[in-house]
């Protein structure tokens, strides 16, 4: 896992209508890189639509946002709109970023062990540095937490 300090990878994926995500595409700001599961899940719909809901705060503190999951583009989509979110979502259905910024690894449901993405939000400056990790996400808080600092 990427800590505090740690050189984020420039290039992001590419987001729900295949345009490539860079870090540089967001110079001069705080870049929010969100990690979540699933497209659709309770969850994962309430970080997103806690982060729409604080975008406005979160552009006024210097924040950019980008959300990344192994869903698909079309899936991202239908996601974005149904939820009328205002950022990208890289669709990392190879699970490149995913596993660069080391938001893969062991889970555990109803006593089961698996695979799976690791809900991990990084802040990474306008640098391209590490700035944050929050593993422990308060997914109906999102943009609250990112505000805490």
């Amino acid at each position: 896992m990427l800590k505090v300090g740690d050189k984020a990878p420039e290039v992001l994926g590419a987001d729900e209508n295949g345009n490539e995500v860079r870090l540089s595409d967001f110079a001069g700001r705080r870049l929010v890189v969100y990690f979540y599961p699933k497209d659709n899940t309770p969850g994962c719909t309430a970080e997103a639509c806690s982060l729409r809901d604080g975008m406005n705060g979160l552009a006024d503190a210097g924040y950019a946002v980008v959300g990344v999951s192994a869903d698909s583009a079309a899936s991202h989509r239908r996601f974005k709109e149904k939820h009328q979110l205002n950022f990208p979502l890289v669709a990392d259905v190879d699970k490149k970023v995913i596993e660069a910024f080391g938001a893969w690894g062991e889970k555990k449901m109803a006593g089961r062990k698996y695979m799976g993405i690791l809900r991990t939000t990084y802040v990474v400056g306008s640098d391209g540095i590490v700035e944050r990790v929050i593993t422990k996400v308060n997914t109906k808080e999102a943009a609250r937490q990112l505000l805490e600092e």
